[in-house]
This record gives structure tokens, C-alpha cells and sequence, in this order.
């Protein structure tokens, strides 16, 4: 499964979004650092859930990456995140 699929069912799991949108940005970064040929070291994210209502925006982090867990934040190099209700 590619690094994309994994985080869209982890958060899929975790948050049932009514809004999903991870996008693979590795390309836009070539040669820079953290970079690896073949991409999926970069990424950019947009969720929305009611989940996150209540939170604070650190929170809201925090949720999402529990939620992706350990294992998989450790394969990315960056992670933008752009989280609401």
C-alpha cells in the first residue's frame, strides 16, 4: 500500500471526515532535504470532521498524528497540516 492510501484509511478510521484530501508533494521538493527518489516524503493534508471541533489547533495536531501513529509519521519528512471542523 502506498504511503498516501495508509494515511488516508488511518485518518479515514480515526476521524470519519466529511473532507479528505492528502496529496503527495514530494516532487515540488527535489533535492531538497528529506527528499528520496521515488517521492512520498512529503505530503500535504486537509481534513475536516466534527471530531475536531472541541479541539484546540494544537490538539488537533496531536490527533492527527496519534492517529497515524509512530511507525508511519517516522516515514514522512514533512507533514503540512490544514485541520477544522
Amino acid at each position: 500500500m502506498r504511503l498516501c492510501e495508509e494515511i488516508e484509511a488511518r485518518l479515514n478510521d480515526a476521524f470519519t471526515p466529511n473532507l479528505l484530501i492528502v496529496e503527495d508533494d514530494s516532487e515540488s521538493h527535489r533535492g531538497h532535504g528529506g527528499w528520496r527518489e521515488g517521492g512520498e516524503t512529503h505530503f500535504n493534508v486537509k481534513i475536516r470532521a466534527a471530531a475536531f471541533g472541541p479541539m484546540s489547533r494544537l490538539q488537533r495536531h496531536r490527533a492527527v498524528h496519534s492517529a497515524l501513529g509512530g511507525d508511519l509519521v517516522a516515514r514522512i519528512h514533512a507533514l503540512a497540516l490544514d485541520i477544522d471542523a
